[in-house]
């Protein structure tokens, strides 16, 4: 359980880096962007991929399409921490979840079962109770950051677990060309705005953005090192870093930054926390 403790540590201090992106660098996005080239040397190295088989046409596509989408919503990610709070926005990551296992029965016609289906309503009405604070109208934007971080990152899952699936390329491998793609893509805007005479480098946020990259991949090189640990009860892996993300993520918002929570915030978050337990359970009937 060790790893998972460490996953759980690695992804908190995440959020939090966000949060003081906010708080004392006036370009986040350059952070983000350094993020990705530091999460993919820590991969290569680390994990010591095998890069000698070429990706094909629709591999490259695919690491493109997860890239835009990585890059994208750590964006959204960032501005959720921003406006909603730390634990707002690790309910709306944490529950993702509720998205491959919907489509994993409407769109891939998977079995499934009724308790399931409570965990999928669970997960959905917490979702919405947890909405920011004095926030109603949905026009507003700040309203729809945690609503874009949920759909995103549920997208997301699906796409890593097509990832799993490609011949001759390992996850790892298809991290570290991930990564890379969205260094590309991160850089070239980076540039263009630049050239545009928008943009103003910061040391400071370029090393914010290699802390953030090492916490990202320390996140996810302890999670996997974990499930190989407990290949035989991976449920117990998803749950306890779901669960533990939120818990450790709430506890650090509220005492360190003061976030306040209304009475449907914290029914919202204890609705989550079911709503993951009951999702992670493996023989749910």
């Amino acid at each position: 359980m060790i790893y998972i403790v460490f996953a759980i540590i690695c992804s908190v201090i995440v959020s939090v880096n966000f949060k003081l992106l906010n708080r004392y660098y006036t370009n986040a996005y350059q952070a983000i962007v350094f993020n990705y080239p530091t999460a993919a040397i820590f991969c290569y190295f680390f994990f010591k991929p095998d890069l000698s088989n070429i990706p094909t046409y629709q591999n490259w596509l695919l690491f493109s399409v997860v890239a835009v989408l990585l890059i994208s919503i750590f964006y959204f990610i960032g501005k959720s921490i921003a406006t909603s709070g730390i634990v707002l926005t690790a309910i709306a990551q944490r529950l993702s979840l509720v998205i491959p296992v919907a489509a994993a029965f409407l769109i891939f016609s998977e079995t499934t079962s009724t308790l399931k289906m409570i965990g999928l309503v669970i997960g959905f009405v917490a979702l919405y109770i947890s909405k920011p604070k004095g926030e109603t109208k949905l026009k507003e934007m700040v309203s729809w950051y945690p609503i874009i971080v949920f759909l995103g990152t549920g997208i997301l899952d699906i796409l890593f677990n097509l990832l799993t699936q490609i011949n001759n390329i390992s996850f790892t491998a298809s991290l570290v060309y991930i990564f890379s793609i969205s260094a590309i893509i991160g850089f070239s805007t980076l540039i263009i705005q630049y050239l545009k005479g928008d943009l103003k480098f910061e040391i400071k946020a370029a090393l914010a953005g290699i802390v953030l990259g090492i916490f990202n991949f320390g996140s996810i090189y302890f999670y996997l090192k974990a499930l190989k640990l407990e290949s035989n009860q991976p449920s117990v892996v998803f749950s306890s870093l779901d669960i533990g993300v939120i818990f450790l993520g709430s506890l650090v918002g509220i005492v360190l930054f003061k976030e306040k929570l209304s009475k449907l915030n914290t029914i919202g978050l204890i609705l989550a926390l079911i709503a993951i337990v009951i999702l992670n359970l493996p023989n749910a009937i």
